[in-house]
């Protein structure tokens, strides 16, 4: 497999700072959750265990052994653990985001993590931005999970991510699931959380304790360890349970699909469903791999 791309076309500096100032006038304005200050907690507590389930979680989703060859953009890195997964897959790395703070931490996870085996670029970047997105050339696999419904614009997000796919490639992307009238409820719960401290205080001091005493509830009917869920919660996709509780109490702006919504606006292009994983009718993503058509 090949690529017209293997690295992100540096934007100058007045892109980048306007790319900034617009992001931090949206997260004062209550538009958006500051998700890259949440990866920067989350990369604190990042080991060696954490990243073998990360590529673990690539390699299923994915349906691979290993990368080695292989292009990869990583549309919304957050905190880079994906795309660190999938250059010690072997892959070749282009990763980027909107949030200069999960830029950050993506860099840092670099510092620390990665050996240079593989090139790994990263930079600061809108999926929603045309210009910026088609500079980037086409790969082998585009792979953004958790991120498009984040936009604001899903659709337009979805469409753009497309235009990174070579003739032949593959897209994995995962997206909420739509749950009807408790989405509803979950957008306002959001929108309470990112419009001020208080909302933030509240929102976590009624809904993480019942979570905490739900999940308590669950594992006393079933004769399970309580511990054992959070000890254990590194184990999906490397992943921290806090970290996760506040992404989701703060994921604004927010958008859900049906799978066969997604299903049938991929297949309308040209695409093939590879692979399936549904969330089972719960608040989480359903996830999905598509191949491109050769000729299309």
């Amino acid at each position: 497999m090949t690529s017209s791309a293997d690295s992100i076309h540096a934007p100058d500096s007045s892109t980048v700072r306007e790319t900034a100032e617009q992001h931090a006038s949206e997260v004062e304005a209550g538009q958006r959750f500051e998700f890259g200050r949440n990866w920067r907690g989350f990369i604190e507590r990042v080991d060696e265990t954490h990243i073998a389930y990360a590529k673990l979680a690539l390699q299923e989703l994915l349906q691979v052994n290993d990368l080695s060859g292989v292009s990869f953009l990583d549309v919304g890195s957050g905190s880079g653990l994906s795309s660190l997964a999938a250059c010690r897959l072997g892959a070749r790395v282009t990763s980027f985001d909107y949030d200069p703070e999960s830029v950050a931490a993506s860099e840092e996870l670099k510092r620390r993590f990665h050996d240079g085996a593989q090139p790994w670029s990263i930079g600061i970047g809108s999926v929603l931005d045309n210009d910026f997105v088609r500079s980037l050339g086409t790969f082998d696999i585009v792979y953004s999970w958790g991120v498009l419904h984040h936009t604001g614009q899903m659709y337009r997000a979805i469409e753009n991510v497309l235009l990174c796919v070579r003739p032949g490639g593959v897209v994995a992307i995962a997206i909420y699931n739509n749950q009807g009238v408790w989405s509803q409820r979950w957008a306002r719960v959001k929108r309470i959380y990112c419009g001020s401290d208080v909302g933030k205080a509240l929102m976590v001091g009624a809904v993480v304790p019942y979570w905490v005493g739900r999940n308590l509830l669950s594992d006393i009917v079933r004769r399970r360890n309580p511990i054992t869920r959070y000890r254990e919660y590194h184990q999906r996709r490397g992943m921290s349970n806090m970290h996760d509780w506040i992404d989701w109490l703060g994921g604004w702006p927010f958008e859900v699909a049906k799978p066969e919504e997604i299903f049938r606006w991929f297949t309308e292009r040209g695409y093939t469903l590879l692979n399936l994983t549904t969330a089972g009718g719960t608040m989480g993503c359903n996830e999905y791999v598509f191949r491109r058509s050769e000729s299309r």
